[in-house]
């Protein structure tokens, strides 16, 4: 499949960053778009809303249907998915982008941030997954497709912070099961993590401010990686843990300067894998 010319995307957290990045590269091919997030008001410190989201879809040559939904609300999460399916036939994609995080240490960690990572990130991912599914089994190439890392059980990616690592493993433990699961049924189930930090206002607000954005990728890395992984075929490409710069070589693009955000900066790697070689 060359393109998502008419497939329709559900992707949770896609008010900004990657999942609206994800989100306009499939509206360049003519896609709909569900964009399933909380963010209805402007922001102080985080650009972009649902609506000005929807907005840039539609321009992008998209449609796009703006939902507010909690994620960690079954019956909001029941609702959006209806909400899609009604308005544009069904979903043949789902994407798991919302995601919470807090690099605390175990005794810094408040239990209900522990609480809210695992019920965005584990929970949510499961939740919006399973919702989906029963409209995936129907599509003519489905894919759920989680921003979750490799499960690389190493103890330096858990000792800093243990509660955020296993709230975003268990996003990828879905994948590992949930491809599994349904490779019979010809859902393919994949993760897709950056290589390096990626520009985002979670980043420049949590992790580093404007020099570790200096040093980081744009979000359009992470959507062209994407779009090579749902063009792919649902039953030969499924349970696959990708890493952007390796998937977007394998679709023959080997200059990934474009995406740097300063090309003269040192890019910071992102955590849960190694850096390349120079």
């Amino acid at each position: 499949m060359a393109n998502l010319k008419g497939k329709t995307l559900f992707i949770s957290g896609g008010s900004r960053g990657i999942g609206l990045a994800i989100a306009l590269r499939a509206a360049r091919d003519g896609a709909n778009v569900i964009i399933a997030a909380k963010t209805a008001e402007p922001h102080p410190k985080l650009p972009g809303t649902i609506y000005t989201s929807a907005a840039e879809i539609e321009a992008a040559g998209g449609k796009a249907l703006p939902i507010v939904c909690d994620i960690r609300d079954e019956k909001q999460v029941e609702a959006a998915v209806a909400a899609g399916v009604e308005k544009f036939g069904g979903i043949d994609i789902c994407i798991n982008n919302a995601s919470a995080i807090s690099l605390t240490p175990t005794l810094q960690t408040p239990m209900a941030r522990f609480d809210l990572m695992h019920q965005i990130n584990t929970r949510g991912t499961f939740l919006v997954s399973k919702t989906c599914i029963p409209h995936l089994l129907k599509a003519a190439n489905p894919h759920i497709l989680n921003l979750s890392p490799p499960l690389n059980m190493e103890v330096k990616w858990f000792a800093p912070h243990v509660a955020y690592t296993v709230a975003k493993f268990g996003m990828s433990m879905c994948v590992l099961g949930m491809a599994g699961e349904f490779r019979k049924q010809g859902i393919a189930v994949n993760a897709l993590w950056p290589r390096t930090s990626i520009a985002t206002a979670a980043v420049k607000n949590l992790l580093g401010g404007d020099e570790m954005v200096r040093c980081s990728r744009k979000p359009e890395i992470m959507a062209d990686a994407a779009h090579v992984i749902l063009t792919r075929p649902s039953r030969e490409f499924t349970g696959n843990f990708c890493i952007d710069d390796e998937i977007l070589e394998s679709a023959g693009i080997k200059d990934l300067s474009q995406y740097a955000v300063d090309p003269k900066a040192k890019l910071f790697p992102d955590f849960f894998v190694e850096p390349r070689p120079r």
